[in-house]
């Protein structure tokens, strides 16, 4: 099957890596899955274009990305990664692997107000 949001390349690369997730992002997966907030579906290691992001959930175009230590190095790839989503329409949410692991809870709540801004522009559209 021809997947036309990325490269076959980086559709293989996204299901590896699925299969070896870092601890917060298994620890915010558990917060995530099956529809759990708003009944939004979320994905784990989506590809987009030639970038695979943490989680997405592709109908209301809200981006979740979990940042380790390697990300103090990369800022201006992550700046030019975050410009292509975000010209694709896309909001894009970044935190730190120790703030999930910290207070989970935080960084749910930060989610959810993002999810209700959005749900609240298309009830009024």
């Amino acid at each position: 099957m021809a997947h036309r949001r990325t490269n076959p390349n980086t559709f293989r690369h996204s299901q590896e890596l699925r299969q070896n997730p870092t601890e917060a992002e298994t620890f915010l997966w558990q917060a995530l899955r099956m529809r759990q907030l708003e009944n939004i579906r979320f994905r784990r290691q989506h590809a987009i274009g030639p970038f695979i992001v943490d989680f997405c959930a592709p109908r209301h175009k809200i981006i979740i990305e979990l940042d380790g230590g390697q990300h103090h190095d990369q800022a201006q790839y992550d700046a030019e990664r975050t410009s292509y989503l975000k010209e694709r329409g896309f909001c894009v949410l970044r935190f730190w692997n120790s703030e999930v692991m910290r207070d989970r809870d935080a960084v749910i709540q930060a989610i959810l107000g993002v999810i209700e801004g959005k749900i609240g522009a298309y009830q009024k559209e």
